[in-house]
């Protein structure tokens, strides 16, 4: 479960930084857009990358070897 939320995690924030057009324009992603304005969803975006990446680290702690 851990890479998975790595992998999540750093997807997001590329999508962010790189400011793709199709993430932003996902009718999922819309209501983020619409609410907040583009910079604001991708503000919102990179913020939940991090805690994908957060949870990532936490699961890697926790999860037996």
């Amino acid at each position: 479960m851990a890479p998975l939320a790595y992998l999540a995690g750093i997807f997001v924030i590329v999508a962010v930084l790189v400011d793709w057009n199709w993430f932003f324009e996902h009718p999922r992603a819309r209501f983020f857009v619409d609410a907040f304005g583009r910079g604001g969803a991708r503000v919102f975006y990179a913020i939940f990358g991090c805690g994908l990446l957060c949870l990532g680290f936490y699961l890697r702690q926790v999860q037996p070897a």
